[in-house]
């Protein structure tokens, strides 16, 4: 176990450096504490030409010991009114899935986590999901809901988001 976190934690590290060499437009990455490699605070910036525009939503990214072979979870801390994200903040993507066959059936092997994602590309597939919510196999059933039906309501609620997200920078 202890050589399975060494080896994450290198990971990890070598990530961090290239993020913060090489910055990717749309999120910004670090950790929460310089002594924990494998918790690190993110903020996602709302993508252009969507309702998410303008906001700056901070996340927690938390790495398993066994990284990349199990994934991350990421949990929204700014307020975030979405269909893929549950009441308590978590995403729910594909990606962040366990690998392997869906034991519900939703989802291909293929689709779920695999050990070549990194946080970059984890990151590029949250903001992804603020562009095209996935309204099929909603985590926030109501969310889902009011984007199908109700999309003025929607848009009220995620421009409050959106709003309480600039006043927190």
């Amino acid at each position: 176990m202890a050589n399975t976190s060494s080896q994450a934690s290198l990971l990890l590290q070598k990530q961090l450096k290239d993020l913060s060499r090489h910055p990717v437009d749309g999120f910004s990455a670090g950790l929460v504490n310089d002594n924990n490699i494998f918790e690190w605070s993110v903020t996602i910036i709302g993508p252009p030409d969507t309702l998410y525009e303008g906001g700056f939503f901070n996340a927690i990214m938390s790495f398993p010991q066994n990284y990349p072979n199990s994934p991350p979870t990421v949990r929204f801390t700014s307020e975030m009114w979405h269909p893929n994200v549950y009441s308590d903040g978590k995403v729910c993507i594909s990606i962040l899935h366990p690998p392997g066959d869906d034991p519900n059936g939703y989802e291909l092997a293929s689709e779920r986590w695999s050990p070549v994602h990194t946080v970059e590309s984890i990151l590029l597939s949250i903001i992804s999901m603020l562009s095209g919510p996935n309204d099929e196999s909603p985590a926030n059933v109501e969310a889902a809901k009011e984007w199908r039906e109700n999309r003025d309501e929607f848009r009220k609620k995620v421009g409050r988001c959106v709003r309480r997200s600039q006043e927190m920078m």
